[in-house]
């Protein structure tokens, strides 16, 4: 029993639960999308392309600090470009090999410009930023080898994509709105790390579960 509580309440945890609900909000305007030509691989290029210039250009601007504002907005639209990709794909016959690179490779390499910038404030060690970059791209990479094994694309918290999304939003809003310099941020990004390392026992764990079945 203590077992299946603890897989009940990180299931509860995780944001990706929310999806579903996202994706039926995001429908009419995905069936327009797909009526005026605009591919998957189209959503998912762009939506890296900004995720790149985004992170590039705050790391210009550390000395500026509510151009961190810019992030939560953009996590946001990120999550909806995201879910739009993904309906398209699976919805509307968009599916190709070339996607399926697209779509992982883009995440980790949009996640690692997004979270750098953090890197080049003074309120967090860089070390641990990188760590926390580090992790989340075996948080992903664990989710893929669950379809080597025979499993399904995991996506299990408690800190996925959309989960980490929300955090660095809420931590960049902080920065931009410029609450003060606390203890907090200092344990941070160590308190990401360890969830980040917790998803990925999940993950292998739900995998082999799933094999089991």
């Amino acid at each position: 029993m203590p077992g299946r509580f603890r897989s009940v309440v990180l299931q509860l945890m995780s944001i990706y639960a929310l999806k579903p609900r996202f994706q039926d909000l995001l429908r009419p305007l995905v069936t327009k999308l797909d009526a005026r030509g605009i591919t998957a691989n189209q959503v998912t290029v762009l939506t890296c392309v900004i995720s790149v210039a985004l992170g590039i250009g705050l790391i210009a601007l550390t000395a500026t600090p509510t151009a961190f504002l810019l992030i939560p907005v953009w996590m946001f639209l990120r999550m909806a470009l995201n879910a739009i990709d993904g309906m398209l794909a699976r919805e509307f016959g968009h599916k190709s090999h070339l996607g399926a690179y697209l779509n992982e490779l883009t995440d980790v390499i949009s996640d690692a410009c997004l979270y750098l910038p953090f890197a080049f404030l003074p309120h967090f060690q860089p070390l641990w930023v990188a760590v926390v970059i580090f992790l989340s791209a075996v948080v992903e990479m664990t989710g893929c080898v669950a379809l080597l094994t025979g499993a399904s694309r995991r996506y299990d918290g408690p800190f996925g994509k959309s989960d980490r999304a929300f955090v660095f939003g809420a931590l960049a809003l902080a920065v931009g709105l410029g609450v003060p310099v606390q203890g907090w941020q200092q344990i941070v990004f160590p308190l990401m790390a360890l969830l980040c390392a917790l998803t990925v026992v999940q993950r292998v764990r739900k995998g082999l579960q799933e094999i089991q079945a």
